[in-house]
């Protein structure tokens, strides 16, 4: 039985609450988890040491694509004249970004936890401990759940460097109150080129550091190659195939050393070179938890090897992004409470990098469908955007690539170009629901929108290109 009104007071010292679930960590998986969980009736407990809604509230997904909105707007002023209107851009008031984009985020954390409340949650401030696989410790005092839902999110790599003056992660870059004048990201994976992008339409000078061979690498490699020529244009420089090896701090920022013996200078050192589990002192391995490199493993229902516990987002291995730990959050509140969803599939899972030209995917790349069902079994199509009107009106150039079975379902799709994200919901249903090119090219897309990409490309897959010259 819940007892709600011990929330907040001084019980004995045995006295532990009991709940349903208890869930650790209110990011994106674990407040999912809390909501679909009391919505089901089941009695809820979220603890949270920070704010609900995570990182990805507050330090990732929602600000980092308002400053990339911001600098959306100055690309769009400095391009007004080509489509006739006068405008003159005046430079960046960063100050009145930061305002803009905390805002948006003060509003989002407002109205998520006017729902927590709204849904009978217990809400517990404070830094939560698993103690005994049935319960949570918080501040002495011991909140115990038939399940327990191990959410405790990720935090930035560091690779060993002090983060402080010129040397930061993505939570300090976030709070910059100005652009600098110039930068290096170490890393070109999603968090290094939205930043290298956002700077880069703000004034500064970039330059990106990848130890592997392309930027994106988890993307497939025609979307790389794509990207690489869009930032060549975009004068974004850019080293692949660059292992980083020390940074010294200079009287005006930073000098970067690469393994080539190469260096270079700029006002500041972002280190993106992504996430790491935060599980460190919580209590996990003591308890018996299964762990791996500091990840919680699980089966695909999300399930650990101790009875009744349970984890979410990116503490298990995969691809770490919100959505994908919010719907895992959701299916396990849905088999806490007795229903039978299905695992998330982290190849069906899509993502969107919002650099400029946006990339979209989801699903198999062509040299992992070629790894696991042989070259001669796949098929692919690729179609332009420069033969679609509203790319044209954009001004953008891209593509959008299919993968497929020979005479089977599309397992990828692979998209890039100016807004290109706002098509991953056709993608994510084509390879989700398995449709093969002639199910796709018999789908009338309107005109004239970037989605007509999706059936051109479609009906080359099928063997009925319209508007391919090939």
């Amino acid at each position: 039985m819940t007892d709600a009104n011990a929330v907040g007071g001084t019980p004995a010292p045995d006295h532990a609450q009991d709940y349903d679930m208890v869930v650790l960590g209110g990011g994106s998986g674990g407040y999912a988890a809390a909501l679909r969980g009391a919505q089901l009736g089941l009695s809820v407990a979220l603890i949270e040491a920070d704010k609900v809604g995570g990182t990805c509230l507050h330090r990732g997904c929602v600000p980092t694509k308002a400053i990339l909105h911001s600098a959306e707007t100055a690309d769009t002023i400095r391009e007004a004249a080509a489509v006739g209107v006068r405008a003159a851009f005046d430079g960046i008031d960063m100050p009145a970004v930061q305002e803009y984009k905390n805002g948006i985020v003060t509003r989002m954390y407002k109205g998520l936890q006017g729902l927590v409340s709204a849904r009978g949650i217990d809400l517990v401030t404070g830094w939560g401990t698993l103690v005994a696989a049935d319960t949570i410790e918080v501040a002495g005092r011991h909140y115990r759940g038939r399940n327990v839902v191990l959410a405790s999110g990720s935090h930035p790599k560091t690779i060993g460097q002090e983060i402080s003056g010129p040397v930061m992660t993505s939570d300090q870059a976030l709070e910059l109150d100005h652009v600098p004048a110039s930068a290096v990201i170490l890393g070109g994976g999603v968090i290094g080129v939205e930043f290298a992008s956002a700077w880069a339409s703000m004034g500064a000078r970039v330059t990106i550091i990848e130890a592997l061979p392309h930027l994106v690498p988890n993307e497939d490699e025609a979307i790389s190659k794509q990207l690489e020529r869009a930032f060549r244009k975009r004068r974004i420089d850019f080293r692949i195939g660059t292992r980083f090896e020390s940074v010294d701090r200079t009287d005006s920022g930073v000098r970067v050393h690469t393994a080539d013996g190469a260096a270079v200078e700029a006002e500041l050192l972002l280190i993106a070179v992504g996430r790491g589990p935060t599980t460190a002192n919580l209590g996990y391995e003591e308890v018996g938890v299964a762990m791996d490199r500091g990840f919680v493993l699980t089966d695909a229902y999300g399930r650990t090897n101790v009875p009744g516990v349970w984890a979410v987002g990116d503490i298990v291995p995969g691809v770490q992004l919100a959505h994908r730990g919010f719907a895992q959050g959701i299916a396990v509140a849905e088999r806490i409470a007795g229903l039978s969803p299905d695992p998330v599939d982290d190849v069906k899972v899509p993502k969107v990098t919002f650099c400029e030209p946006e990339i979209a995917s989801v699903g198999l790349s062509e040299a992992r469908a070629v790894e696991l069902h042989g070259a001669e079994n796949i098929v692919t199509s690729q179609f332009n955007v420069a033969g679609n009107a509203k790319s044209q009106i954009l001004g953008t150039q891209g593509f959008v690539k299919l993968v497929s079975l020979k005479d089977g379902p599309i397992l990828g799709f692979h998209a890039i170009g100016t807004r290109m994200g706002e098509q991953i919901g056709e993608g994510q249903l084509i390879v989700s629901w398995e449709a093969d090119a002639d199910d796709v090219a018999a789908l009338v897309h309107a005109h004239p929108t970037q989605n007509e990409t999706i059936g051109e490309a479609a009906m080359a897959l099928a063997g009925k290109p319209l508007h391919n010259h090939a």
